[in-house]
């Protein structure tokens, strides 16, 4: 009688680009598969504002990149991420590949959906600390509000928690404000 291996091989890459093209998120953190539906209309006019913003104002000050949804995001062999919104550096700028970003964005943005908020507020969170992302925003547009973390030695610390009145601003991109009422109206 043979011996079944129950040990589940952790998917890669190589795995992720078989999967099929369906129109939902697929993505693979720490060698598992997981599948998000396509995103709201709200969730979708946010990321089109804060996508806006972000890149008229790193094109304007020769910043970096902006990058939105979907791109193909490699942080280590096992993990393959599509984070709503990302920001490389041009200190970074070697990471982008014509197929993909290969290594830790400056700045990812994940904006919540019902489907997604345990994985963008626990799962991506300790991938995206522990893979070397300098600072992560979770934007939730059902509370109006954004919760933003920043890298410290080997760790995120949690240094705002912003609301619909407040203003989004980054160390990561000097002078750059965005009033949070425009981002929700």
């Amino acid at each position: 009688m043979a011996i079944r291996d129950t040990a589940r091989r952790k998917l890669t890459y190589e795995d992720y680009v078989l999967f099929p093209e369906d129109g939902q998120r697929h993505e693979i953190i720490d060698g598992e598969h997981y599948v998000s539906p396509a995103p709201t209309p709200k969730h979708q006019r946010v990321s089109m504002r804060l996508s806006s913003r972000l890149h008229v104002f790193t094109e304007e000050h020769r910043l970096g990149e902006v990058l939105p949804a979907p791109t193909d995001v490699l942080l280590s062999r096992h993990d393959v991420l599509q984070p709503d919104i990302l920001f490389i550096s041009n200190e970074r700028a070697r990471i982008v590949t014509e197929k993909n970003i290969q290594g830790a964005p400056d700045l990812v943005v994940e904006i919540l959906s019902a489907g997604t908020r345990k994985l963008d507020e626990r799962i991506k969170l300790v991938r995206y600390e522990l893979l070397g992302v300098r600072e992560y925003w979770i934007v939730d547009p059902l509370a109006d509000r954004v919760h933003v973390f920043q890298a410290e030695e080997d760790t995120f610390r949690k240094v705002a928690e912003l609301a619909a009145g407040d203003v989004l601003a980054t160390p990561l991109l000097p002078g750059l404000e965005i009033p949070l009422r425009e981002l929700f109206k």
